[in-house]
């Protein structure tokens, strides 16, 4: 079985180095609250103090954070995990970030003779802890075969899309739709209710109908029970939004749309909700107008 430095133990990572565990790998686990950590011990995982200590045996290392900074400090620096890194140690980046960080670290990467692959998932936490992830990869064809194992170990599908980056601009597109899609739905939901609808109905027709994406049919009830528990909290999705607009910005690719959704998040994050779920800007056009209480 494979050594892996596991950096990152949020509601994404906790469930992917679980599956590794299960699968029989060796774990050195690090998360900057180190109480996310500890429980690991008890599974006989190595809790970490550093992304560094993390990674001085590994074979693998594998990141799940949640920015561009936070994937910056896991990695680099004194601490950092490529500080520690052994020539020819296989660098992960599962987190949703921008092209350009991406490419910057390969680099890096590349300076200590390891190898980056970006491979950012689709699914939330559910899928985490079941091992259903979806994989969209970035890098050589030659690295992803070295790292196919594991992510099937803690997912269902790869996709390899391209060279270093390709991975993480799929991701951005994928939770830019996403994320217009979800505050298109509270929206809808908002209205049916006003309307006088029977809310459980309009659901099923809209799960049933042509609208009826896995991710409408997945947030619907939560949705129904006002209960927006985190399995992809919403200053997650505004920060995808930021990244995949800026991505447009360089490439002059009017988005509108995903602008307007963008802000609606930021909204409800100003209205202190940014650690709830993205559905949570229903509550927007439930209980107040856009212009504020």
């Amino acid at each position: 079985m494979t050594r892996i430095a596991f950096c990152g133990l949020g509601i994404m990572g906790n469930g992917m180095a679980r599956n590794l565990i299960r699968h029989g790998h060796t774990l050195a686990v690090y998360n900057r609250t180190r109480g996310r950590a500890e429980p690991f011990a008890g599974l006989g995982a190595r809790v970490a103090a550093t992304p560094a200590d993390a990674a001085r045996e590994a074979e693998v290392m594998i990141s799940m954070v949640a920015d561009d900074r936070a994937s910056r400090g896991v990695w680099l620096g004194n601490d950092g995990a490529l500080s520690a890194a052994r020539p020819g140690t296989l660098c992960i980046e599962t987190s949703t970030l921008t092209p350009g960080w991406i490419r910057e670290l390969a680099r890096q990467a590349a300076a200590r003779e390891c190898e980056l692959l970006d491979a950012p998932v689709t699914g939330s936490k559910a899928q985490a802890e079941g091992g259903e992830l979806n994989y969209l990869v970035g890098g050589s064809a030659a690295a992803l075969e070295r790292a196919r194992p594991l992510l099937l170990d803690m997912g269902k599908t790869i996709h390899h899309l391209g060279p270093t980056g390709s991975g993480a601009m799929m991701k951005l597109i994928n939770n830019l739709i996403g994320g217009v899609q979800q505050v298109a739905l509270a929206e809808g939901m908002a209205l049916a209710e006003s309307s006088g609808l029977d809310l459980e109905q309009v659901a099923q027709l809209l799960g049933e109908g042509p609208v009826g994406s896995p991710l409408v049919k997945r947030k619907l009830p939560g949705l129904l029970a006002h209960d927006f528990a985190p399995a992809f909290a919403l200053a997650l999705m505004h920060k995808d939004m930021t990244y995949a607009l800026v991505e447009a910005a360089n490439a002059s690719v009017a988005m509108p749309t995903s602008a307007a959704a963008r802000e609606v998040m930021q909204l409800a994050i100003a209205r202190g909700w940014g650690g709830e779920d993205a559905m949570v800007v229903h509550r927007l056009f439930c209980n107040t107008n856009l212009e504020g209480d």
